[in-house]
């Protein structure tokens, strides 16, 4: 990975001394800072560790979905499949094997945190591999098939109808 591109620059500021000479003094980073950091820092790894090594440059959404799907064996959330007797139960009454997955909100907001990332270390939003439509629909899979294994249901919000008239008062109703 090129340097230039993977560095998160530490965010400074001066300070002012009694001399009238300023100071750079570190400042103190965000919650979201911080794991925007951890995170931007994480895929950096996971690219240097590919045979052969990706640039930043030449990464794309499918190495960002393989990232996804690496992380997935680190996961914390129970996903039950279709063939458990728990699927589809939102309360379990006893263990089961099968896997645990990274959570849909986790993977929503990583996502989020390494675009933003991905941008400030001079990625342009056009080329934003994070932002592509192949994530948003990988994301949505995962939530949909995470939420129908644990029996939630997630309706779709109806799209409000405005009344023609209302749009274009000027038209004879």
């Amino acid at each position: 990975m090129d340097s230039s591109s993977a560095t998160i620059i530490r965010k400074e500021y001066s300070v002012g001394t009694s001399a009238g000479n300023t100071i750079q003094a570190p400042r103190q980073l965000s919650r979201y800072e911080s794991q925007k950091r951890r995170d931007w820092n994480t895929f950096g790894q996971y690219l240097d560790n590919q045979k052969p090594p990706l640039s930043l440059s030449q990464c794309n959404c499918y190495h960002v979905l393989e990232f996804l799907r690496y992380l997935d064996q680190f996961g914390k959330t129970k996903v039950h499949t279709q063939g458990c007797l728990f699927f589809g139960r939102p309360d379990p009454p006893a263990p089961c094997t099968c896997p645990l997955r990274q959570a849909w909100g986790s993977l929503d907001a990583l996502i989020g945190r390494l675009r933003a990332a991905y941008e400030e270390n001079g990625g342009s939003p056009e080329t934003n591999p994070f932002g592509n439509g192949a994530i948003r629909v990988y994301l949505r899979e995962v939530k949909e098939c995470q939420a129908q294994a644990r029996g939630i249901v997630f309706k779709k919000k109806s799209k409000k109808r405005r009344n023609n008239s209302i749009m274009n008062p000027k038209q004879p109703g």
